[in-house]
């Protein structure tokens, strides 16, 4: 079988040891064990970071669709009364799966001395868990006591915290539209009973979002029917194509947003720190990948004559040139593939490894009173470990070319010429 193999190749793997009669290679190989390990822990801290920010970018979307429709279809006359007719054509796309009306006006909710603003959304009770978890996140009180004309309202955690209200007290609703009256124009007002307190996780969902009946919205902001609709689709990643499919086959004048769109600054700064992350950790490995240069250099050098034996024997240039690129690649490729081993290992494990260090070291990451998670996410994506584990081999591969065509240059005559 070893008859087979390139000499290249046996000699590469044979660098790659230590010697047994030299302390100088047995410190170049502790040189390429550094180097192993390096590239194996860069590899591996870029998995786990990435799979922690996938993980919290999951969590923070997942709570955000908790109470975002994937895609709305509003009516460019400002109102839409026959919205059931337009359900019953979203529904023929085999996409979407639920379908609610509302209307939605910002406001300045104020009890006492304490003013807050908040987005105020008309449901139908009824309707609403088709396109949203709302109803389920409800800690107190009832999202079915929205009942029309009781003009009940059900607050988010938080901004019943700021308005310090509870159940059954009784909340302002100030409108910007104003009223004319005998003493000039005013904000339009209205007295609504808090019926319900829910908690979605996400603050800017707990600190400013209010549900009221879609009956009471209507007559409030004075419209014949419900601004337009709200959908939740399959699969919430196809909400752009979706939503162009739909502006193609539902009549009417009609123009539709998905999800993407409501939060796309949020997602662009995402997107953003992610790059920022992989190349700055990208780096750590390009920084161990060339620690193989040093070490190919000093194994060059160290093995001028193995080099001119080997070109005194036939060996072409090309083929010294290839022995160190072997050494230098299988020390990469090594590398990488602990690092992904460990990485994916870290990644796929991370819910009972935070844990332990938390209680091992008495501390606590992520305050459940602050961040609504107490504990870390991690979502593992196979196509970034690949991408990661490539990049490491291309970098480690790069790192060889130097020392390798050094090597490939060395004169015979010269190397021979001390020995």
């Amino acid at each position: 079988m070893l008859k087979n193999i390139p000499f290249e190749w046996l000699v590469g793997l044979r660098y790659t040891r230590a010697g047994k009669r030299s302390g100088r290679n047995s410190f170049i190989s502790f040189i390429s064990l550094i180097s192993m390990a390096g590239i194996g822990l860069g590899v591996a801290a870029l998995i786990v970071v990435l799979s922690v920010m996938n993980g919290f970018q999951k969590e923070v979307t997942d709570r955000m669709l908790s109470v975002l429709a994937h895609v709305e279809v509003f009516d460019n006359s400002g109102s839409m009364p026959d919205w059931r007719a337009e359900a019953a054509q979203a529904f023929k796309n085999p996409a979407v799966k639920g379908a609610a009306p509302f209307v939605e006006t910002q406001g300045m909710l104020l009890r006492d001395d304490a003013l807050r603003p908040a987005i105020v959304r008309g449901v139908l009770p009824e309707e609403e868990p088709n396109v949203s978890d709302v109803a389920g996140q409800t800690r107190m009180g009832s999202f079915k006591a929205l009942q029309p004309g009781t003009f009940n309202i059900v607050l988010g955690i938080e901004l019943a915290r700021a308005l310090r209200v509870n159940l059954g007290e009784k909340v302002t609703l100030m409108l910007a539209q104003g009223q004319v009256t005998p003493a000039g124009v005013l904000p339009r007002m209205r007295s609504f009973t808090v019926s319900g307190i829910f908690q979605a996780g996400h603050n800017e969902f707990d600190a400013g979002l209010a549900f009221i009946n879609i009956e009471d919205g209507q007559r409030l902001l004075r419209l014949d029917g419900p601004s337009g609709l709200r959908l939740r689709l399959v699969d919430m990643n196809q909400a752009p194509q979706v939503a162009a499919e739909l502006k193609k086959s539902m009549p009417g004048d009609l123009w539709l947003r998905d999800w993407s769109k409501l939060n796309a600054n949020w997602f662009a700064a995402v997107q953003t720190e992610k790059r920022m992350m992989f190349i700055i950790l990208t780096l750590i490995i390009a920084v161990a990948a060339f620690n193989l240069v040093s070490t190919l250099v000093m194994t060059v050098t160290d093995k001028q004559a193995d080099i001119a034996i080997l070109r005194t024997l036939g060996a072409s240039p090309r083929s010294i040139m290839k022995i160190f690129m072997i050494q230098g690649a299988l020390v990469g490729i090594l590398g990488t593939l602990l690092g992904v081993g460990g990485g994916v290992l870290v990644a796929m494990n991370i819910d009972v490894i935070v844990p332990f260090i938390e209680h091992l070291l008495g501390v606590q990451f992520l305050s459940k009173d602050i961040y609504f998670i107490s504990t870390v996410p991690s979502d593992l994506r196979w196509p970034d470990v690949s991408k990661i584990g490539v990049l490491a081999v291309i970098l480690a591969f790069l790192a060889t070319l130097y020392p390798s065509w050094w090597a490939a240059r060395v004169k015979p005559a010269e190397a021979l010429r001390y020995e």
